[in-house]
């Protein structure tokens, strides 16, 4: 199972019992687009090789 928790300044992320920190200029990079337009399920996709992506994706900016 993966959790991510999101703040202004990145994200908290627990992947397969190994917790770290995607900071929000590595996440901005990697999408190419502001962090605020982002959406978790992005985020999930960089984590994880084959996320469980249920419902609708949301936007960082709707989220925090």
């Amino acid at each position: 199972m993966t959790t991510l928790a999101f703040d202004d300044a990145g994200v908290d992320v627990v992947y397969e019992g190994t917790e770290f920190r995607l900071e929000r200029a590595l996440i901005e990079e990697a999408v190419g687009k502001p962090y605020p337009d982002v959406t978790d399920h992005e985020v999930l996709q960089m984590v994880a090789e084959q996320p469980n992506l249920q419902g609708e994706p949301r936007r960082i900016a709707d989220i925090i």
